[in-house]
């Protein structure tokens, strides 16, 4: 049986439609896989706000923390918190015997405190630093020579910020101090040396600025709604 030429065309004609449509179809898909471009370069995460530089430094260990008993025996207070500064927001001084006078970052003190954890030699949970990034340890955190002051002074302690300081009722509690090197909210608030006043009960929301923000430092007067209803 032989095929008209007519038939002939028209089947090579379908056939070329064919081909036409799949090698569209398939440019398609690949232009739409591109990654987007914005004025002929790659689009590039932006560099991060400097206050929010190291609040996710720390999210790998959220389930981790989420899924830690408590440590009765070896958990920190507020008060020893407090007690190991000279004031409020201060960096903390050192309690302990240190390895060498002249040993500072991964070679001494992020050896226990980059990632925490139970020491036995001090028989307690070394803090997390939020800064590992910032080796130089001794530059700002110094060793407990004596208990005693030199000569008395008129020193005056800032008071320690409120914990619930919700600004309505049922609200997330505002951040009370400073974020400079506290950018790191899990590595004060979870783990097994986070104060238990301060331990948040959901350190798997690691994105905590998007619910918890900062306490403005304006002095505004306004009277805080309470929880009464009228009849």
């Amino acid at each position: 049986m032989t095929v008209k030429p007519k038939r002939k065309y028209l089947i090579l004609l379908f056939i070329s439609l064919m081909v036409s449509a799949i090698v569209i179809l398939d440019l398609s898909m690949i232009q739409e896989q591109e990654a987007a471009r914005v004025e002929g370069e790659l689009y590039t995460t932006p560099e991060p706000i400097p206050s929010e530089a190291g609040v996710f430094r720390r999210s790998e260990f959220a389930m981790d923390y989420n899924n830690m008993p408590d440590d009765p025996q070896h958990q920190r207070s507020l008060d020893t918190y407090y007690k190991n500064r000279a004031y409020s927001g201060a960096p903390p001084t050192i309690p302990h015997i240190i390895l060498s006078e002249s040993g500072m970052g991964g070679k001494s003190c992020l050896q226990c405190h980059q990632n925490g954890g139970y020491v036995a030699q001090f028989n307690a949970n070394a803090p997390v630093t939020p800064h590992p990034e910032l080796i130089n340890c001794k530059q700002c955190h110094v060793p407990v020579k004596s208990n005693t002051f030199f000569k008395e002074s008129s020193f005056t302690r800032l008071e320690e910020p409120e914990i619930n300081n919700q600004a309505l009722p049922g609200s997330p509690p505002m951040i009370p101090h400073a974020l400079q090197m506290r950018e790191n909210c899990l590595a004060c608030h979870a783990g097994p040396a986070a104060p238990k006043e301060i331990r948040v009960t959901h350190p798997e929301r690691v994105n905590c600025r998007q619910c918890h923000a900062a306490k403005p430092t304006l002095n505004i007067e306004w009277t805080r709604p309470t929880t009464e209803t009228k009849e």
